[in-house]
C-alpha cells in the first residue's frame, strides 16, 4: 500500500483516499489499475498526477470524478462516501461540485462559446436570468468576454481551452479536474493556460491535473507519480 503524508496546511482535505481499489474484468483477465492507493487532497491545492500511460491515472481521475466507483476502500469527498453514494448524488457532485476539462477541448462545435458554456448549467436546472449572468462572468474570467457569439471553429486552440475552462467554472465548482489541458497547445499557449488555472486556484479552486509534460508539473504545490496501480510523491 502507497501512503502519501498531507501536507501542513490551514485548509481541511477535500479528498480523503483510503486502500482504494478499482479491479474490472477484460477479455476474461482481472484487470487492477489502482492498488490500495491512499492519499489526501487539501482544498486550495494545485496536485499533478503523472505515469506511464496504462498506469492507473484516467481511472484514478473518473473515481475522484465521481464517474466510477472504487472495487473497495474508501474515498471521500468533502463528506460524501463516493464509493456508496446513490447514482443522484453522484450525479448531483457533477453538476455543481465538479469541473472537467479535457486535452481535445470537448465543445459542441454548432454552439457558441457562450452556449458551450450554458451547458453546464443545465444539469444543475438554473433559471435563464441566472444562467446568463454566470456564462458572461464565466466567460469574462477567462478572458473571453468579446468571444461569446464566436462557433469553436473560429478560435483558436487556446482560445477554445478557455471556453472548456469557461465551461468548467461557471457552476462554481470545489474542483477542477483536468485531463492533459494542455496536452494540444504550443508552449506559449501551455504557459498562458497555466497561469489562468493557477490563478483559479489562488482564488481558492482546487486543482488536479494529469499531465505528461513535466514543465506543467513542476508548477504545482505537489506532484503525485502513479505507477502500475499504486501513488508515490515526486
Amino acid at each position: 500500500m502507497s501512503t502519501i503524508e498531507t501536507t501542513p496546511a490551514d485548509t481541511e482535505a477535500l479528498y480523503r483516499l483510503t486502500d482504494v481499489t478499482r479491479t474490472y474484468s477484460a477479455k476474461g483477465r482481472t484487470v487492477t489499475p489502482l492498488t490500495g492507493v491512499t492519499v489526501e487532497i487539501r482544498a486550495g491545492e494545485f496536485v499533478t498526477i503523472q505515469g506511464p500511460t496504462g498506469g492507473g491515472k484516467s481511472t484514478l481521475l473518473q473515481l475522484l470524478g465521481a464517474l466510477d466507483r472504487p472495487s473497495g476502500g474508501s474515498l471521500l469527498l468533502g463528506g460524501t462516501e463516493l464509493s456508496s453514494a446513490s447514482n443522484r448524488e453522484l450525479g448531483r457532485l457533477r453538476a455543481e461540485e465538479i469541473g472537467f476539462v479535457f486535452q481535445g477541448f470537448n465543445l459542441i462545435p454548432t454552439l457558441t462559446a457562450r452556449e458551450n458554456v450554458a451547458m453546464a448549467l443545465v444539469p444543475a436546472g438554473i433559471g435563464a436570468p441566472e444562467r446568463s449572468t454566470r456564462v458572461e462572468e464565466a466567460l469574462a474570467h477567462v478572458g473571453l468576454a468579446d468571444r461569446g457569439d464566436h462557433l469553436p471553429g473560429e478560435l483558436s486552440g487556446g482560445q477554445q481551452q478557455r471556453v472548456a475552462i469557461a465551461r468548467a467554472i461557471v457552476k462554481s465548482p470545489k474542483v477542477l479536474l483536468a485531463d492533459e489541458p494542455t496536452g494540444n497547445l504550443d508552449e506559449e499557449m501551455r504557459d498562458e493556460i497555466l497561469a489562468l488555472l493557477e490563478s483559479l486556484c489562488a482564488e481558492g479552486l482546487t486543482l488536479i491535473v494529469v499531465t505528461h509534460d513535466s514543465a506543467v508539473a513542476k508548477r504545482a504545490h505537489r506532484r503525485l507519480r502513479l505507477k502500475s496501480g499504486r501513488v508515490t510523491e515526486v
